[in-house]
């Protein structure tokens, strides 16, 4: 046994660092805090002001205010719901029921079909019309329903504006500076991704590492929102931050495209590895121009001006060094800026992103059923503790319908809810009878909160648990003004909450989230069909919002134990989005009715051909590459200098395509993947 575990210097008192300490300080403040005003303003239930503080706990400035506002407009909106519905439907428990679970399967649709803030409102609006209307079935005046509607959002305002008080006082770590540190992290790690995908092997590693970029690439656009909301400089910012997001997704493309090349170059020249290691090494440098790059990329110049390949190559490496010693301008700029300065930066559009529709519709759909079977129970037993059952299954139906791995969340939250009896017994029959005054219970539960928090950030493996803990306990020790200690009444509503909880993960069960097969195949559909728009003369979507359209879809399967699911789904968004650029630039080539035009047009002509929704067909593609590597070879011995970079543009195209003669026929991707590295 290791005894210096148990050393004084591993408490997580000793261990805390100072960010560590503000933070738990914070917001164990702000929960003891909003009790004690929810209890001292006469609130029935001031435990859920508690609550409201712990949910608003973000650990910046930007994530605290743009959830507050998305908790104070979804706790509204639930209000007037559960006002509207309870109002007209609690003399029928069975229009009711009915009513409410619409509601809440609304909600949970609306969750999955937006993001962010918006994602956040509905969640709310689903779980405090649940908090409001579920507790009345057992309430004979109606009239009550006002009184506990107003104490609800009442007792939600009191937790945020708590949250918000103690962030002023203890402030964090700026949301900006947390932005600007991951922009020049990912800038950094651009360069070794480049180093790793532009060597010669083909291994699952390389695809871990590329989904990671894209994610992270993807994340920092929440990064951007919180700092949007922390402060005025980086509201006038915005268009230069989401510029630059776009301009890191714009590498990565690049990085890609540059791997394909090289993949499908017979006869590079013996000293491109070594000239790309020292062209990285200099990209690093903060001092790094452009007369210094091209001092080193010099002796990789094109030699023959026959060689399309080798121009190729060129053309997208000198590409690649332009796009991110610009970056690298641009963020030192950014960093370097004053409160008032302002940048005139090339309008680019926010990230795309698409909903899943038959998910969301799914994820509804399973909430309706799951509150159906609960609430049906509840009736045909008349069981008292039924609306905290009711209520329970309502929060974790919407919190978790949308969560990438549903069933090991609810496991999860049982866990915590059996945990939390447990804890709650000790405290509210040992402990809490024998208090008769707030500021007594509170030197209990102001350091527990805090040593709570230090665990959350300490244990990053068990930070789920504690964080489940945090939130869910105070409605389990339950402090009421006045205090009630009813035992029988305890024990009912406790195991309520579990069984309502187990009720909704045999729904689960049942009506099983779609497999990662289904949800790649449904994502590469929405792919093929935005790369034939791309393929029209007049396309919906612009280049940049087609290639973080395509990212997005990506990354929606980054947490799949589906590997196969993720590779295909990986392979086909690398390989249309290579090509839709590759269509970009031939369309801005040269605008003229020469040969050399029509050549172009028969180029987009024939990825017309080739591509449609259902997939490729296996003949087309083959004699496509082909008719694509005669034109190249044919244009290569052209006369005309812009023959010769009209038959390197068409390579690029050729190397893309090229990646799919592994595909399997059209109607059988995810049901039958060919394994192929």
């Amino acid at each position: 046994m290791n005894l210096s575990a148990f050393s004084w210097r591993n408490t997580p008192w000793i261990k805390a660092t100072r960010p560590q300490w503000r933070y738990a300080l914070r917001n164990g403040i702000a929960m003891c805090l909003a009790l004690m005003v929810a209890y001292y303003l006469n609130l029935d239930e001031p435990y859920w002001a508690m609550t409201s503080a712990a949910v608003v706990s973000f650990p910046t400035v930007g994530g605290v205010i743009s959830k507050s506002l998305g908790r104070v407009a979804g706790s509204l909106l639930g209000a007037t719901a559960a006002l509207i519905i309870a109002g007209h439907t609690l003399n029928d428990p069975w229009l009711f029921l009915l009513s409410m679970a619409t509601w809440l399967g609304f909600c949970t649709w609306a969750c999955a079909h937006f993001t962010n803030n918006v994602a956040y409102a509905f969640q709310l609006a689903g779980y405090t019309a649940a908090i409001i209307a579920f507790p009345v079935i057992n309430v004979l005046d109606t009239t009550e329903l006002w009184d506990i509607a107003q104490a609800r959002v009442c007792e939600v305002i009191i937790g945020i504006l708590c949250g918000g008080v103690m962030m002023m006082i203890l402030p964090s770590t700026s949301d900006g500076t947390a932005l600007i540190a991951a922009l020049k992290t990912m800038h950094a790690r651009l360069l070794e991704h480049a180093s790793l995908l532009w060597q010669p092997d083909t291994n699952d590693e390389i695809r871990l590492a590329h989904e990671k970029v894209i994610g992270q690439i993807l994340t920092m656009n929440l990064l951007r929102i919180q700092a949007f909301w922390s402060h005025y400089r980086f509201r006038r910012q915005n268009a230069l931050l989401n510029y630059l997001l776009h301009q890191q997704l714009r590498m990565t493309s690049a990085i890609s495209s540059l791997r394909r090349m090289l993949l499908n170059w017979p006869n590079p020249p013996e000293n491109t590895r070594e000239i790309i290691e020292a062209l990285l090494v200099e990209l690093a440098r903060p001092t790094a121009d452009f007369y210094s790059v091209a001092r080193i990329i010099a002796p990789l110049a094109p030699v023959d001006e026959y060689d399309y390949r080798h121009r190729a190559f060129w053309q997208r490496l000198r590409y690649f060094c332009r796009l991110y010693l610009l970056s690298s301008r641009w963020i030192r700029a950014v960093e370097n800026a004053t409160p008032i300065t302002e940048f005139s930066v090339p309008q680019s559009p926010a990230l795309a992103r698409h909903t899943d529709n038959m998910e969301a519709l799914w994820s509804g759909f399973r909430t309706f059923c799951a509150l159906t079977l609960v609430g049906t129970w509840g009736i045909a037993t008349q069981w008292d503790s039924t609306s905290a059952a009711l209520t329970l299954a309502a929060i974790s139906s919407v919190l978790y319908s949308v969560s990438p791995s549903p069933f090991n969340s609810l496991t999860l939250l049982l866990r915590t809810l059996i945990l939390l009896s447990l804890f709650s017994f000790v405290v509210m029959f040992g402990l809490m009878v024998q208090i008769t005054d707030l500021w007594q219970f509170l030197l209990f539960l102001f350091p527990l909160l805090t040593t709570m928090q230090l665990l959350k950030l300490q244990m990053p493996k068990l930070a789920g648990l504690w964080g489940q803990l945090i939130v869910f306990m105070g409605s389990f020790i339950a402090v009421t003004n006045p205090p009630v200690y009813d035992f029988a009444n305890f024990l009912n509503d406790n195991l309520a909450k579990i069984l309502g909880v187990a009720l909704t993960w045999l729904a689960f069960a049942v009506l099983r989230p779609g497999s990662d097969a289904r949800k790649s195949r449904r994502h590469i559909r929405e792919l093929r069909r935005g790369f034939v728009d791309q393929l029209s003369r007049k396309p919906h979507l612009r280049e940049s919002e087609y290639e973080s359209l395509v990212y997005h879809h990506v990354s929606q399967l980054n947490n799949s134990q589906d590997v196969l699911a993720r590779r295909w789904l990986l392979r086909w968004g690398v390989v249309l989005l290579n090509c839709s650029h590759v269509v970009w630039q031939l369309r801005a080539w040269e605008t003229r009715s020469d040969p050399l035009a029509q050549v172009r047009d028969i180029c987009i002509a024939l990825l017309r051909d080739v591509m449609s929704e259902r997939g490729v067909q296996q003949r087309p593609l083959e004699a496509t590459l082909v008719e694509l590597q005669r034109i190249c070879d044919t244009l290569a011995r052209h006369h005309l200098p812009a023959a010769r970079d009209l038959a390197s543009i068409i390579w690029r195209l050729h190397c893309s395509l090229s990646q799919l003669e592994q595909a399997p026929p059209p109607g059988t991707i995810g049901d039958h993947i060919t394994p192929q590295a």
